[in-house]
């Protein structure tokens, strides 16, 4: 298990500084869940702020549920099922410990619940800015000559599609994980250029059957893209 980072050598550490290095220290698990927090004398002397900023820390990982505060018992680890996993922060943090197969396989499993439906209703309620937005990101992608040009363009068709919704629920969910989707669809992207050719012509299959208004098509061409693209990244990693 790996030991908590320290930072004897920083002074007056700020908050989102502090809040990010405990929170890194959660999500690596260096600090097990039901493990003691620090007091907030131990963190004034290890980040040199003030007792009022470490309480404001210890009030912000409650909120994003890493820990629980209680008077005389103090501050403890929350197991992972209670972590905000839609807090931007607490997904940038962990995309920022390592990407692996089983943060691969989560996201995956959650885009393949949420996306076709998603491309389904933007199917329904898309308007001609809409596919144009789609194209534009399809252009992006096929025009594209390396491997952060390609996902970005693949970031900005999956948001566009999210956006073509009309549920502004689905544009949330890109948002939220917009952070972890990017840093998927980077070493999702295959370097391969005729793997490349293949993906646009499989997102593009997605903004055809949106702008011919066919649900079902545009649902199950979602699915696809989905799935070859978590195989892609899960299977030589096993």
């Amino acid at each position: 298990m790996d030991k908590p980072r320290q930072t004897r050598g920083v002074r007056s550490a700020g908050h989102d500084e502090i809040v990010e290095i405990l929170g890194s220290e959660i999500l690596s698990g260096s600090r097990a869940p039901g493990s003691r927090m620090p007091t907030a004398d131990e963190l004034q002397e290890r980040f040199g702020a003030s007792r009022v900023l470490m309480r404001e820390v210890t009030k912000t990982l409650v909120a994003k549920g890493m820990v629980t505060a209680k008077s005389r018992v103090g501050t403890h680890v929350l197991a992972s099922e209670y972590w905000n996993w839609f807090d931007p922060d607490v997904l940038s943090w962990r995309v920022g410990l390592g990407l692996d197969n089983e943060l691969f396989v989560h996201l995956g499993q959650l885009r393949r619940a949420v996306e076709p439906a998603a491309a389904a209703a933007a199917a329904d309620h898309r308007t001609d800015d809409d596919v144009a937005a789609m194209r534009r990101a399809l252009t992006g992608m096929a025009s594209a000559t390396d491997r952060r040009a390609f996902s970005a363009g693949d970031l900005q068709f999956h948001i566009a599609v999210a956006a073509a919704s009309g549920n502004p629920l689905f544009r949330s969910f890109t948002s939220v994980v917009e952070t972890a989707l990017g840093a998927y669809l980077s070493v999702s992207t295959p370097m391969d250029e005729g793997v490349m050719a293949i993906s646009v012509k499989q997102h593009t299959r997605i903004a055809d059957a949106i702008e011919a208004r066919d649900a079902t098509e545009a649902s199950l061409r979602m699915q696809e893209v989905i799935d070859v693209g978590l195989e892609r990244v899960v299977e030589p990693r096993r």
